[in-house]
């Protein structure tokens, strides 16, 4: 299976970024292709809402979301791993989504399973709720199957994570597909 594999934070030993490597090892030991997209680490501008790619064709912005563009779309799988920044997915993340604009008419109602992994300071699962409504609505709309999320709570400082429970959980998302 080809995975896509699309992190959100600016920091590169971040929390989420830890629950995306450790999805990756497992996947990658199931012996699936992975892609990953550091989206804080591209160029990828907002899309101008233009429409000039009719949703459906090329994006008058060159930027490196030409570089994703073909995977997203050959994926049988995106993954989505971003921290919570001030109760929301990360603007670097936003930004990449923002951009499926162009390629709506090549991804909308096209299987793919989809995974979501998050990370916030908080431990109250109701800040949690809004990202996972957000992540829930975008998969009904581009009718994509979620196949598992992994929400991590309490990890606020880069390496917090390390002890918990969470990439292991991650781990055995990426091992069981």
């Amino acid at each position: 299976m080809k995975i896509v594999v699309l992190t959100g934070s600016p920091r590169r030993n971040g929390n989420s970024a830890y629950l995306a490597e450790q999805f990756i090892k497992g996947a990658q030991e199931k012996g699936h292709e992975i892609y990953r997209f550091d989206c804080a680490f591209k160029q990828v501008e907002p899309c101008r809402a233009c429409n000039r790619c009719g949703m459906d064709g090329p994006c008058v912005i060159k930027d490196d979301f030409n570089e994703l563009r073909p995977h997203l779309i050959a994926a049988d799988m995106v993954v989505f791993a971003t921290p919570m920044y001030y109760f929301g997915i990360s603007a670097q993340m936003k930004r990449v989504i923002d951009r499926f604009y162009a390629i709506n008419g090549q991804i909308k109602g096209h299987y793919k399973k989809a995974a979501y992994l998050m990370t916030y300071a908080d431990t109250a699962k109701k800040e949690a709720e809004p990202m996972l409504l957000h992540y829930h609505t975008l998969m009904d709309y581009l009718g994509w199957e979620s196949v598992g999320e992994v929400v991590a709570s309490g990890v606020w400082t880069a390496g917090s994570i390390r002890n918990t429970r969470y990439p292991e959980q991650a781990y055995q998302l990426g091992k069981s597909l």
